[in-house]
């Protein structure tokens, strides 16, 4: 099985002339270790088509870039980090699997970037959900996928963002919530989104439910 996985672009001044890099974490290289899929890293949008072809799935992980707000018709705030290189790549990612019908999973900036792409709209700042240890609930939807998965209408999860989601894009359900309001999760067909990170909590049945519902075969 072979999941694709958007890179996401990092600089580190200190490091010339090897400041600019491309990666993605060790947390999802762990997940599709223990799960044994190979991850396809998605660079650029060039031969996404060719990826579409060869990989079963996609994957459009958080990034510490936002998605440029002209996307939803806002200005930039000052002193944020946007990226139009990667919000381009992931919406043409996105396009192409959407094509050849085949499932999407974003989480934390990728829900954003689904959400977006698809013509909603995000608040650009939002307090009290960005921190390392920081853990709240989430409301489940009943009959979502989240609670295929859960079977309870509340978990736990990490909250790790800065930004969330204002206008939903048409379509979409939204399948969880935090208690302050926060639209933690949407679904439409076979497209997922997660505000946390189900990789850094090591959730592996997060992965083995989508790959089990939206891929099929055994693991």
């Amino acid at each position: 099985m072979i999941i694709a996985i958007a890179g996401r672009l990092e600089n580190i001044a200190s490091e010339k002339p090897f400041d600019n890099r491309y990666y993605f974490t060790a947390y999802f290289k762990e997940m599709m270790d223990r799960l044994n899929v190979l991850p396809l890293p998605i660079m650029s949008e060039r031969n996404l088509d060719k990826i579409a072809d060869m990989a079963d799935a996609l994957i459009l992980p958080g990034s510490y870039t936002d998605i440029p707000p002209s996307y939803y018709g806002e200005k930039p705030l000052d002193g944020r980090n946007y990226d139009v290189d990667e919000f381009k790549t992931d919406a043409a990612a996105i396009s192409f699997f959407v094509q050849k019908n085949k499932p999407i999973l974003g989480i934390c900036g990728g829900l954003q970037a689904i959400n977006v792409h698809f013509g909603g709209s995000l608040y650009q700042s939002i307090d009290n959900h960005k921190g390392t240890e920081l853990t709240h609930k989430v409301k489940i939807k009943k009959g979502s996928f989240l609670d295929q998965i859960y079977g309870s209408s509340e978990i736990v999860v990490n909250s790790l963002h800065c930004q969330s989601i204002k206008a939903v894009a048409p379509g979409f359900d939204v399948t969880a919530e935090s208690p302050d309001g926060i639209i933690e999760a949407i679904q439409k067909d076979n497209i997922i989104g997660v505000q946390w990170h189900p990789e850094v909590l090591g959730d592996s049945e997060f992965f083995k439910s989508f790959i089990k519902t939206y891929i099929g075969g055994a693991l």
